[in-house]
């Protein structure tokens, strides 16, 4: 069953490398936020009391989340219906729908490629994309921050965590798995509107991602060794301020970036127009700058690699195992 769905979850690492998420086939991502926001326009009144606005919003994540896993099984049990093999391609990607490598890197390409070409307005616009921070007036450093962070914290949920529910329950899982990531993207903030409605998404998420965050750290501490980089500063910057992030995860593959590049995270965000501090990580040895944007995608792209060949071995000793126990 390992050796199957390694096979499986490699495919699609493979796949969503290679294709991304191309825009003319439909998404399940995309249906989940659909259903989350129809959702919570209707039971997350403010008429409702918190404790009400509590367990309505813990009863909007279960439902989501077993709708996101039976939508899956459902399709695949059909696809195995007409052909096997229809079903093992289904799996294949679906699973990739799950993974963001090629999203990720382009979107931290895209920032870079802008502040060096186009200038800090048109890379304010491109790191406004994929962070929830308000960018309209960052400097040059705080754009390849916000840039840094986002590349080093969504190596988690857009490469490791997936694969790592790919592995454990093909698309199902990983699709329950994306259903959680979305759910607090969506409602797990500490505001007003959905401190008590998307408390049940935020602890959930925190769950999901506890296990996926702490094997992205040992990746991220192989890769930088792979590639040359600080690797000690990583260790090191990860056991002083990892637990300073105010997510119990998030801290991991910040702090580890942080080190290993020799630079200095966290900082003054502004969201909606208040701005909050978040804790420092890294020792600032040189300034920010665009090419640690660059630096960032290697690790990102190292580490999915690694993932690759764990799995490729997992499929090699597994395939091994069973040749000798049928005797040849």
């Amino acid at each position: 069953m390992i050796f199957a769905h390694a096979g499986v979850v490699a495919a699609a690492l493979l796949l969503d490398r290679l294709v991304g998420d191309p825009g003319a086939l439909p998404h399940p991502v995309v249906v989940i936020g659909w259903v989350i926001a129809r959702l919570e326009s209707v039971w997350n009144r403010v008429s409702y009391a918190p404790a009400r606005r509590r367990v309505l919003g813990g009863l909007m994540a279960c439902l989501v989340v077993l709708v996101a896993a039976l939508s899956a099984w459902l399709v695949l049990v059909l696809l195995a219906r007409v052909s096997p093999i229809l079903a093992v391609l289904g799996n294949v990607w679906l699973v990739s729908t799950t993974i963001a490598w090629k999203g990720l890197r382009g979107a931290g390409r895209q920032v870079a490629e802008a502040l060096v070409r186009d200038g800090i307005a048109a890379a304010r616009v491109e790191v406004g994309k994929v962070v929830g921070r308000d960018t309209d007036n960052l400097s040059e450093r705080e754009v390849v921050r916000a840039t840094v962070e986002t590349l080093a914290e969504n190596t988690v949920d857009g490469i490791i965590a997936p694969v790592l529910y790919g592995l454990i329950g093909l698309a199902p899982l990983a699709l329950a798995y994306r259903a959680v990531n979305t759910l607090d993207s969506m409602v797990g903030y500490k505001n007003e509107r959905y401190r008590e409605f998307g408390f049940f998404s935020a602890r959930l998420d925190d769950v999901a991602n506890w296990l996926p965050a702490r094997l992205t750290g040992g990746l991220m501490l192989v890769a930088l060794f792979l590639l040359k980089m600080r690797v000690g500063a990583g260790f090191r910057t990860l056991l002083r301020d990892a637990g300073k992030h105010p997510s119990p995860n998030g801290g991991i593959p910040e702090s580890i970036v942080a080190g290993g590049l020799g630079v200095r995270l966290g900082g003054y965000n502004s969201y909606h127009g208040v701005t909050s501090l978040r804790a420092y990580m890294g020792d600032e040895t040189r300034p920010l700058g665009a090419n640690d944007i660059w630096h960032t995608i290697r690790i990102v792209d190292a580490v999915s690699v690694l993932a690759f060949v764990m799995m490729a071995l997992v499929m090699l000793v597994l395939g091994m195992l069973a040749v000798a126990r049928s005797g040849w």
